[in-house]
């Protein structure tokens, strides 16, 4: 029975809107990388004890799932484990949220838990239309 149920949340897991929401461990080359594209890229600083990160994920994954033609990178920050890159970001805390496009940063957040306001600012970032100079 164990393995019955085991197989199942295995399964469960690959076909559900989690893989609407494609996360990667932050390095700065594939930072740097996605900002040549002028491609959007949230830096999700995280720790997998926290509630609020949880909350945030939801958010996240509920905006993917009703968004699947946009890209939108998501590369991981460990707070605990990665704390040159914390002080980098000035995360005073794990569940903060940095949103870039290309090298502009939109947004940045500290425990912003609201899907619409997650979505609002994700949105913004993609709709953004650079000017000629």
């Amino acid at each position: 029975m164990k393995q019955i149920v085991a197989a199942l949340s295995l399964l469960l897991s690959l076909t559900g809107p989690v893989l609407a929401l494609e996360k990667q461990p932050f390095t700065p080359e594939r930072f740097a990388e996605i900002q040549e594209k002028d491609e959007v890229v949230l830096v999700d600083v995280y720790a997998p004890w926290c509630p609020t990160c949880a909350k945030q994920q939801e958010a996240l994954t509920a905006w993917a799932t009703a968004n699947p033609d946009r890209n939108l990178h998501v590369l991981v920050v460990d707070y605990d484990n990665d704390k040159e890159w914390v002080r980098h970001f000035r995360a005073p805390r794990q569940s903060t949220l940095l949103l870039y496009r290309g090298k502009d940063q939109f947004w940045y957040s500290v425990a912003e838990t609201r899907p619409e306001v997650i979505a609002a600012e994700i949105n913004k970032a993609f709709d953004f239309e650079r000017r000629a100079p």
